[in-house]
């Protein structure tokens, strides 16, 4: 687990992740491998001009790496090409490689489509066997990591991804934000957000990790979490891949989904079970 597997096609956003990635692994102390997937033959590739598209992605990489290893001492900046559909071959990779995250840039999508068109992005948050974070092109977000949002509902998974981003936040010296997120007026629910927001309160304070705790009211989650986000700077938010649910959902796509597709920030998704630290009670 001592690399990064990132996802390039050169465009603005991808190379957008790839400096994200770059910090991340200045501060980790990790491997950085650069992924480009050579689409089947009926899709167009950006460099395709009727030769060989794989020659000039050589190019293209080389230039990266000879501009950005300097900046990454003690670790190794390289790349690999492979063919068939992107979010297959990049989570493959990251299984291979026993990678400990992914980084992939995201187009994201109007919130007219969002549900209806799958993207590359969320299908590899939803393969990756690792926390995978996504950035979208055009956002300029400080780095490195200041500031991080993990925002906590009702479901008993969302504890989880206290131990990853925890590992990230302590690596950086970053603080993270915990919010506590009350979608319902039932007192119930309500006192189970609370309790799982001071449960990882207490494991921050263990493992002396900079934390507050605060709370909002929140009829959409993906929209509470990011306005929060943007009204303190932040320049990650941690979610899980399973989160609480609406009827609003079907018609507008998960929260997870939205919040991928919307967020100015960089989201980070934890699947459950997959943190870097298992049985810590969560």
């Amino acid at each position: 687990m001592n690399n990064i597997v990132v996802a390039v096609d050169f465009s603005e956003s991808s190379i957008n992740a790839f400096l994200h990635a770059l910090s991340i692994a200045q501060k980790c102390n990790t491997n950085l491998d650069l992924v480009w997937v050579r689409k089947s033959a009926e899709e167009k590739d950006k460099f395709d001009t009727g030769g060989d598209p794989t020659k000039e992605v050589k190019v293209q990489f080389t230039e990266l790496i000879a501009k950005y290893q300097p900046e990454l001492p003690g670790n190794k900046i390289s790349y690999k090409i492979r063919t068939g559909k992107v979010y297959k071959e990049i989570t493959d990779e990251a299984r291979e490689s026993k990678a400990m995250l992914v980084v992939t840039g995201t187009h994201g999508a109007s919130v007219f489509v969002e549900f209806w068109i799958g993207s590359n992005a969320n299908r590899i948050v939803s393969l990756s066997p690792c926390p995978v974070i996504t950035i979208r092109g055009g956002i300029d977000i400080a780095r490195p990591l200041s500031k991080i949002v993990l925002p906590i509902d009702s479901t008993t998974e969302t504890r989880q991804k206290a131990t990853f981003t925890g590992y990230l936040a302590k690596k950086h010296d970053a603080q993270v934000h915990v919010l506590s997120l009350y979608s319902t007026k039932a007192k119930a629910i309500r006192r189970n957000v609370d309790s799982y927001s001071e449960q990882v309160a207490k494991y921050f304070e263990e493992e002396e990790i900079k934390y507050l705790i605060t709370s909002m009211e929140a009829d959409n989650i993906a929209d509470s979490m990011i306005k929060y986000g943007k009204s303190m700077d932040a320049n990650l938010i941690s979610i899980m891949t399973q989160q609480e649910s609406s009827t609003a959902n079907l018609w507008m796509g998960s929260y997870v989904q939205q919040t991928i597709n919307r967020s100015p920030i960089p989201v980070l998704c934890i699947r459950p079970k997959e943190t870097l630290a298992a049985g810590l009670g969560f």
